[in-house]
């Protein structure tokens, strides 16, 4: 495999690849457990965009907001939210984010920023405006990162959405993972444009393509846009182009990608390629990156245990969080 020549300090790397290995572990070990029948549920796997979440993570602060999709296991890692909480809402304990009550399309974790994982295609883009709207008015420079898929950008809510942060101004950083399927219909089939970039000629922002393979690389694009939307500069749309290894949804057989495309994009698997990459460059060594693996897997484990220990929801929680107490409300 080709190297590519690193621009990360020993420092970024690091976190870069610790972050990749965590969403790494966890969408194996999710998958394992649900494999196995030590417990029942389903996700929407993010094995192979790895890369991705580690890089913007990296280039946000804690207040910053996030706002993802159900398959978003790996951006709410990349935003710091504790396992435990990822994996008791996923699983349906009282650990969850949620607790245990919203499962995979619904974790929300404010402390981190982590406002909403939304299981409707494109609808977390007016929400990310409104966000955004919200900092403007309170005065703050956080910024927000929406996250999306490529059959997310042929919603009216993104294009509303983009639009009205473009009129408005506002520091949106709109990330689509275009992992080139929109479900399980390939993205020629979607849209008559080449670039998901190219969309954001329409609203006058700018659009940026970039390997969402190379953690490097969308860091540095979040980081310039980043830039842009703390200095009052407006919104940025980044098309980070990668694959999802294991199809649309757990236990999908993925018939419909053909085996030479998926055999193509394993050989640019994020996990290998950027370990490939530090180890060229002399950033970190096999070992030191042997001991990330390892510290990853049993992070993931320990919150797993966790998780479980603390118990299903108990039945007096159906009436909490809801808009109106049901308690005494006649039938």
């Amino acid at each position: 495999m080709t190297q590519t020549a690193s621009v990360a300090g020993p420092d970024l790397a690091r976190k870069l690849y610790s972050t990749m290995a965590l969403a790494f572990a966890l969408d194996e070990r999710l998958r394992k457990g649900i494999s196995t029948g030590e417990f029942s549920t389903t996700i929407w796997p993010s094995r192979g965009q790895e890369a991705i979440p580690a890089g913007f993570g990296a280039a946000l602060r804690q207040d910053d907001r996030l706002v993802t999709t159900y398959r978003g296991l790996h951006d709410h890692v990349g935003k710091g939210v504790p396992l435990v909480e990822l994996i008791g809402e996923v699983i349906g304990r009282s650990a969850g984010a949620s607790g245990g009550k919203g499962g995979t399309m619904h974790i929300t974790a404010p402390e981190q920023g982590v406002m909403l994982t939304t299981g409707i295609v494109g609808s977390g883009v007016p929400v990310a405006v409104g966000l955004a709207l919200a900092a403007r008015q309170q005065g703050s420079d956080r910024v927000v990162v929406v996250t999306f898929g490529d059959g997310a950008t042929n919603t009216g809510s993104f294009h509303e959405g983009v639009n009205l942060a473009a009129t408005w101004n506002l520091p949106v950083i709109f990330i689509c993972q275009n992992n080139l399927y929109a479900e399980m219909t390939p993205i020629d089939q979607t849209m008559s444009i080449d670039e998901v970039r190219k969309r954001a000629l329409a609203y006058a922002i700018p659009g940026v393509r970039v390997d969402g393979n190379d953690p490097e690389a969308v860091y540095e694009a979040v980081s310039e846009a980043v830039a842009r939307g703390r200095a009052g500069d407006g919104p940025t749309l980044i098309e980070a182009v990668t694959f999802r290894f294991k199809g649309h949804y757990f236990g999908d057989q993925m018939k419909y990608i053909p085996r030479e495309q998926l055999e193509e994009a394993r050989r640019k698997d994020p996990m290998v390629s950027y370990r490939e990459r530090i180890v060229a460059n002399r950033i970190l060594t096999v070992a030191e990156l042997d001991a990330i693996d390892s510290e990853a897997a049993a992070q993931v484990e320990a919150a797993v245990r966790a998780a479980v220990e603390s118990g299903f929801p108990a039945k007096e929680e159906l009436d909490n969080d809801l808009y109106v107490n049901m308690k005494g409300v006649p039938a």
